[in-house]
């Protein structure tokens, strides 16, 4: 199933996508108050992923909407957490530019992003101000739909609800200069991620998972152009287990939580320039991003006018 946010007109609801047309969840499953996103359902009650399921089986009434008369929202308005790993070894060396430190290979490290800045497909994302350098980051991420502690790597899926795309739109002049400090990424990857479609349940991304990766190929489209072609999902160093026991441990995960996989080797602007894709450079105000998985869908949005550039944290290169 396609799991989804929705509005149209009455504020957000979750659904199911089938075929051309999204069906109310509040109304599929009764609900006493309306379940306002994925993350909503996620938390209603046991298994509510079968529930939907079965409902739909019994052709249980509940509206129907056509969806190209609705806006789709993020699938999880605002996760509890979001946390970005970093397992593509393509772009983690910078196409082999930089040399791994060995832990890298041992631990499937990630970093903590900004759930208050969360995005959907077709919206416009705001330009940051404080940036000349922003990027996109062709990414995919799972959506946690249980709690738990302590998850080992084997039992990873049993917690995972299901997959869609995720942009980690980054001011990479801010990251250098946080990260040139210690500490980071932080303001470089503040002012939005981006999620969507939709939510595609693990059972239905399941033909894609091999060796607990999602071997699906990954395109990035900039105005239409093509910045990345065929890139392959499925060559994480890290598995999609790994990602949920690292995350877990000592600590906790729960519905709605999201993890990325970090950006899929050629995924993002800088990587583009270097392999020498005609035409690429970094963001300008006014941009169409899509980014498209296979299995999954099309994530696009555009880029909004740049905010206010006065600002004392503004990047200021030396010279």
């Amino acid at each position: 199933m396609k799991l989804l946010t929705y509005d149209a007109g009455g504020g957000p609801r979750c659904g199911v996508l089938s075929e051309d047309q999204v069906i109310d969840a509040t109304a599929l499953l009764g609900a006493d108050q309306t379940l306002r996103d994925v993350r909503a359902l996620l938390e209603f009650g046991e298994a509510p992923i079968d529930r939907v399921r079965d409902a739909m089986a019994r052709s249980v009434a509940a509206p129907r909407i056509p969806v190209d008369s609705l806006r789709l929202r993020a699938p999880v308005l605002q996760p509890p957490t979001l946390r970005d790993f970093f397992s593509y070894e393509g772009h983690a060396s910078g196409q082999g530019a930089r040399t791994l430190h060995e832990a890298w290979y041992r631990l499937p490290v990630f970093y903590f992003s900004n759930t208050l800045r969360i995005f959907g497909p077709e919206d416009e994302v705001p330009f940051p101000s404080a940036t000349d350098r922003l990027d996109y980051e062709m990414e995919l991420g799972c959506v946690i739909g249980r709690e738990g502690s302590d998850i080992p790597a084997a039992d990873a899926m049993d917690y995972i609800a299901g997959f869609c795309i995720l942009n980690d739109w980054s001011a990479r002049d801010l990251q250098f200069d946080e990260m040139a400090v210690g500490l980071g990424p932080a303001k470089g990857k503040d002012a939005a991620s981006s999620l969507g479609p939709w939510l595609v349940t693990a059972d239905e991304m399941a033909p894609y998972l091999r060796d607990g990766r999602l071997q699906v190929k990954c395109t990035v489209r900039v105005n239409g152009e093509v910045w990345l072609s065929e890139g392959d999902g499925g060559a994480a160093h890290h598995s999609w287990g790994d990602f949920v026991e690292r995350a877990s441990k000592d600590s906790r995960v729960a519905p709605g939580d999201v993890l990325g996989s970090g950006t899929v080797s050629g995924g993002s602007i800088p990587e583009a320039i270097t392999l020498g894709i005609d035409g690429a450079r970094y963001l300008k105000p006014g941009d169409v991003v899509e980014l498209e998985v296979e299995g999954i869908g099309t994530l696009r949005n555009t880029l909004g006018p740049k905010g206010d550039e006065d600002s004392d944290y503004r990047y200021k290169p030396k010279g």
